[in-house]
């Protein structure tokens, strides 16, 4: 079938969907292509760091779960089953000294009987009372779902935490399986009989590396492509749209008929010095996040020991996520029979500056309000990072700057993809970004459909018949 995108094909970006184009093209027996990466190795914002003292970390509090029975079976290819560990999912929301089970709107049995009673008020009047119409913002959508009593003691504060931005600038298009929306005789039932109901979403079973965190995966894929085609340490400094040219560090302008970028939107505006792009993609917004790996001494409470991670809407405390990140995977300390390490996640944005001098500090004492650990004392050492480009925020106005941007990308045959190349939330999984460079990569030279950025809603539902596998990719990994 005849495309309209000529070769070569130049990849910006060797994080997961840089990858994923890759993959496909090598797949296909297309040899003219080049995947040009900045950092040192690949693996982008999925990536994994070994520091000085023998820990491992992710950055960010990374699970590999897929919507994808392709991506299910590459997983299984990349790694021997014994590298890796299998979980079910232990996750926590902290409100005052309690624990709730996620999702929080499914357990309030376990709060406080007064928040309790709070919560199950509010949740039946907003269901009695039914919506007044389509929810303005995420903010609305949550007061006309949830009620006031979920909304203000979980839902708006957490989520102005995450997001770094209040409720009310979002939009709701993004939601799909993000959030869970609840079934008010299920939640009836969970309080009156004492159940918990822990079993919502994509995430509740997921696999983990063995040694080497979330980042060997990415390690391992590349290992499967040609080396000749793969450039590290080589940044896109230019791209000529007009002329089809792109500079980078190395010193080399090279030029290409079609282009799969990766890199986040307002930065590809920038690389193509057009004012009319850079105005455009000023309406974007985004949040950045400081990781803090904290290696602690001896071994976790009984408390902490089974939980996985951790929520914590309190305005109080820093992080808004806590990973305990030696609970997936042993190898991620030197020496699992005295050391043990938790994963602190502070998002930053314009509308929530972080002291970067002091957020080391406030999340250690934290880390001690909140009970995980029990005193500096067991503090072993720490290591800090931080992701300028970590959540593109759904913003209202979000929607329409992306698709007239993606349309203005494409006509100069530039196919911005990834996380932040569609700035699309939910589709900005790991096994997403993977399938977005293979789908933009097999229409590139095929001619087929991408499923998964103009149809997400299709690609997070499981299909009746087929499961996880309407994509219909057939053939093995």
């Amino acid at each position: 079938m005849k495309t309209p995108f000529k070769l070569p094909i130049l990849i910006i970006g060797g994080g997961p969907t840089g990858l994923g184009a890759a993959y496909m093209l090598h797949r296909s027996g297309c040899k003219d292509w080049l995947l040009c990466e900045s950092e040192e190795t690949t693996g982008g914002l999925s990536g994994s760091v070994r520091d000085g003292t023998g820990f491992t970390w992710d950055l960010g509090g990374h699970v590999v779960f897929s919507h994808y029975e392709f991506f299910s079976r590459l997983l299984a290819c990349l790694l021997p089953p014994d590298e890796w560990i299998h979980h079910e999912r232990e996750s926590w929301i902290q409100i005052g000294t309690r624990w709730v089970p996620y999702p929080f709107q499914n357990n309030i049995r376990h709060l406080d009987p007064e928040l309790c009673a709070r919560c199950l008020d509010g949740l039946m009047a907003a269901a009695l009372g039914g919506p007044s119409g389509p929810p303005a913002n995420f903010r609305d959508f949550v007061a006309q779902t949830f009620g006031q009593g979920i909304s203000e003691l979980f839902m708006v504060p957490y989520n102005r935490k995450v997001w770094a931005y209040p409720p009310e600038e979002l939009g709701v298009s993004w939601v799909g399986d993000r959030v869970a929306v609840p079934d008010v005789g299920r939640v009836a039932r969970n309080v009156v009989l004492g159940l918990d109901d822990v079993g919502w979403g994509p995430n509740s079973k997921f696999d983990f590396p063995r040694r080497g965190g979330t980042g060997r995966i990415w390690t391992e894929l590349t290992a499967t492509l040609p080396k000749e085609n793969i450039l590290c340490r080589c940044e896109a400094l230019e791209v000529d749209v007009n002329r089809r040219k792109i500079v980078f560090s190395d010193g080399v302008t090279r030029d290409y008929g079609t282009v799969i970028s990766t890199v986040p939107m307002d930065t590809l505006a920038r690389l193509s010095r057009r004012r009319d792009w850079c105005d455009l993609a000023s309406g974007l917004m985004h949040s950045a996040v400081h990781v803090i790996g904290v290696g602690l001494k001896g071994q976790p409470t009984e408390d902490v020991r089974t939980k996985c991670w951790m929520y914590f809407p309190d305005p109080e405390i820093p992080f808004y996520r806590v990973t305990h990140f030696s609970r997936y995977s042993p190898e991620n300390v030197d020496d699992i029979t005295r050391h043990w390490s938790l994963m602190a996640e502070v998002s930053e944005s314009p509308r929530k500056p972080v002291d970067a001098s002091q957020v080391v500090q406030e999340t250690v004492s934290a880390l001690i309000r909140t009970g995980l650990v029990e005193d500096f004392n067991q503090v072993g050492h720490t290591w800090h990072t931080r992701l300028e480009h970590a959540y593109p925020t759904p913003t209202i106005t979000r929607d329409q700057i992306v698709f007239r941007m993606l349309a203005e990308f494409e006509g100069r045959k530039v196919l911005s993809r990834g996380r932040f190349g569609t700035w699309l939330y939910e589709i900005g999984n790991m096994d997403h970004c993977f399938m977005q460079g293979m789908e933009a990569a097999s229409r590139v030279v095929h001619g087929t459909p991408e499923l998964t950025l103009w149809h997400p809603n299709a690609v997070n539902t499981p299909h009746p018949i087929l499961g996880w596998n309407r994509l219909n990719w057939s053939i093995d990994p």
